[in-house]
């Protein structure tokens, strides 16, 4: 038996890309202010190795910062315009794997339960993204890594994410009443909360009251400025996570949502 492997990927010390299954990297140039995402088919691995202990030593900063991009890898796929049965079902898994694993991995990093729970919900993330796409989160998110060298790329994604979620939301009502992603808005937030009649407000507050825990700054800390806002909202509507996004938001509508989260 032979194995044409023409390439294999092992997770690194951290959960959170999903990178190992993805034909995607990331080039940053901090003197362009710039960060760019690159993909090539020849960058799919053929195997995936993937051990939460390999985990273990990560610091608590750093497990918030990437366990916040995993469940944001898992949430973006599920609500995406371009969502599927076989995405929702590994990206709803993701879900319930890191709402109940994120806390417990920071505040008790010897946790190899909930090293495995993040383990999961970065490889289902990276699934997710991989057939799926993201949104707005990440189209931001992209454009803010290389504005502002240094911060945290899971850190932005998790200040962005309830206001991401809060307008998508009133967007699809006022615009798109009949859309079947509507719907998804609640149905998350029923997955994080593990409560059958919680609302996509109840969600949005779930991830508020997380990040608060996880002391999750705002983007002002790492330098961004009212002023800057009309320029990353130029760049990010441009960006190719913004495609996957539950529906086309306004300047207006991305502007909001980069200043509530200042």
């Amino acid at each position: 038996m032979s194995c044409n492997c023409r390439l294999g990927s092992l997770n690194t010390d951290r959960a959170g890309t999903g990178a190992e299954v993805t034909r995607n990297g990331v080039l940053c140039s901090p003197e362009h202010r710039v960060k760019a995402s690159i993909r090539a088919a020849t960058m799919l691995p053929t195997v995936a190795l993937v051990d939460p202990a390999l985990t273990l030593s990560l610091s608590p900063a750093a497990t918030a910062s990437t366990g916040l991009d995993a469940f944001t890898q898992c949430l973006e796929p599920f609500i995406s315009c371009l969502a599927n049965p076989l995405t929702d079902a590994i990206a709803k898994e993701g879900l319930r794997h890191g709402a109940r694993s994120l806390l417990q991995a920071v505040q008790h990093g010897d946790d190899l339960n909930a090293r495995e729970g993040m383990a999961l919900c970065s490889l289902f993330g990276g699934l997710s993204l991989a057939n799926a796409k993201l949104g707005a989160v990440h189209g931001f998110a992209g454009v803010l890594g290389g504005w502002c060298p240094g911060a945290p790329h899971g850190a932005i994604c998790a200040v962005l994410l309830p206001y991401v979620i809060a307008v998508n939301a009133k967007a699809l009502k006022d615009r798109a009443s009949d859309s079947p992603l509507l719907s998804r808005y609640d149905e998350f937030a029923q997955i994080i909360t593990q409560r059958v009649d919680a609302t996509c407000e109840d969600g949005v507050k779930w991830i508020q009251d997380l990040c608060q825990q996880l002391d999750v700054p705002k983007l002002s800390t790492y330098g961004l400025k009212e002023e800057d806002l009309a320029v990353v909202v130029e760049k990010a509507a441009k960006s190719s996570s913004m495609k996957g996004n539950s529906l086309l938001l306004t300047v207006e509508e991305l502007t909001a949502i980069l200043r509530a989260a200042l």
